[in-house]
């Protein structure tokens, strides 16, 4: 079962210096332009069942984002159904991040 988190929390979790596994399924011209710090794995590569760049990640805490939250939502179910056992969305996305902080 796909979970959220917000911004707030993420934001709280890094600035104490907790390493997070955080997941960007935007485009690379998108996570160039702003990310925080994600490994980028665009949706379209998930969608084809490639999770090559986050296998070793399988077992943790994922933390997928996108511009809304709704790219990440798409690629959280998708992760689930590969054996991802620990999948969250991050709730609004970058809007949202940027937004708040």
């Amino acid at each position: 079962m796909m979970g959220t988190i917000t911004p707030e929390e993420v934001k709280q979790r890094l600035d104490t210096g907790e390493t997070l596994q955080l997941v960007d399924v935007r485009e690379s011209f998108e996570h160039e332009a702003f990310n925080i710090g994600g490994i980028l794995v665009p949706l379209g590569k998930i969608k084809e069942y490639d999770t090559s760049d986050i296998d070793n990640i399988k077992d943790d805490e994922v933390i997928l984002y996108c511009r809304s939250g709704n790219r990440s939502g798409q690629a959280a179910l998708i992760l689930e159904t590969l054996g991802f056992s620990n999948v969250k969305n991050l709730v609004g996305g970058m809007l949202a991040w940027q937004e708040k902080f």
